[in-house]
């Protein structure tokens, strides 16, 4: 089995990606088709309203996702926070990612209340791409490089 060298991590904000997008959607893995009626259903359930991070929470969110990282004994080797989605390429770290994910939020989350931000601001879960071979690597370093705002 190949070795796991890093990872490229993606989660949302609140309510700006739901399951039906125009875009399409990830659900288990797998990228689904749009669908407006289920687009809505999700609209009507939300508990409050979508989450747009400004360009000052953006940073405040890098910064605390960087030094989250730090604490962790994590490199990161690309980040782009934008306003309602964040990419990480991280090496890989003897933890599961899942724990990673929830450090990485909870940091940003406790760092923008701090600035009066209230209520959800993350959507449940994450999507991740294993990269197994340096071109991989460097490939999700560019993607996420490319799609800084």
């Amino acid at each position: 089995m190949a070795k796991t060298l890093g990872y490229m991590l993606t989660w949302t904000t609140y309510g700006t990606w739901l399951q039906g997008d125009k875009r399409g959607y990830v659900k288990k893995g797998a990228t689904c088709p749009p669908n407006i009626r289920l687009k809505k259903a999700n609209e009507r359930s939300q508990s409050q309203d979508s989450v747009v991070l400004s360009k000052a929470q953006q940073k405040v969110v890098g910064d605390a996702i960087t030094k989250e990282a730090e604490s962790q004994g994590q490199h990161i080797c690309a980040l782009a926070v934008n306003a309602t989605h964040v990419h990480v390429v991280a090496e890989y770290a003897d933890q599961p990612i899942n724990k990673t994910v929830a450090y990485y939020k909870k940091a940003a989350r406790l760092a923008l209340e701090v600035m009066g931000h209230a209520g959800k601001l993350w959507t449940r879960g994450y999507d991740k791409r294993f990269c197994f071979d340096r071109a991989a690597l460097e490939q999700r370093i560019k993607y996420v490089q490319k799609h800084q705002e």
